[in-house]
């Protein structure tokens, strides 16, 4: 049976923390999908579902990822995870914080899909304080953010936010 995994989140904008998850995961399973959630309603987002994806399938490209696909979806996750076939997914954790939420989140989709699983990573050290959120704020004020982001996401950022950066 080809074990297939599921990455979702809003990647807005992929970062390189969020690339180095895909790789790790990408190792465990035969296929793993990267879900990038639509719904401008729960997040203010900077880029369309078609950007984030782009920006994701072009790193992917990059990396030399094979078995990695990239897909938008808009439906509670692990109805979507169960769509695609997927028997886990893939979350990422940076610190005691995102622990506590993705400890809830892996118990409310237990009891609504006892059948998918929730698989999560620990961030590198070199990635653990590298969030999307963090990425546009720097961006927002100018800032490098070369060493957070891919250099296509970042070059995306500074046409975002009208700024030079350095």
């Amino acid at each position: 049976m080809e074990r297939i995994a599921l990455y979702p989140a809003t990647f807005d904008p992929v970062t390189n923390g969020h690339l180095d998850i895909i790789q790790r995961a990408g190792r465990l399973y035969d296929r793993l999908i990267v879900a990038v959630f639509d719904s401008p309603a729960l997040k203010n987002v900077v880029f369309s579902l078609t950007q984030r994806s782009s920006m994701i399938e072009q790193a992917l490209v990059e990396l030399g990822l094979e078995n990695v696909t990239v897909t938008g979806y808009n439906v509670l996750t692990v109805e979507y995870a169960r769509k695609v076939g997927a028997q886990v997914m893939i979350r990422g954790i940076r610190s005691n914080t995102d622990y506590d939420w993705e400890f809830q989140l892996a118990r409310v989709n237990h009891q609504l899909a006892p059948d998918v699983e929730t698989v999560c990573l620990i961030a590198s050290a070199e990635h653990s304080y590298v969030s999307s959120t963090i990425a546009k704020d720097v961006a927002r004020m100018g800032g490098d953010v070369s060493s957070l982001v891919p250099a296509h996401v970042h070059l995306a950022l500074k046409q975002a936010y009208g700024k030079l950066g350095i």
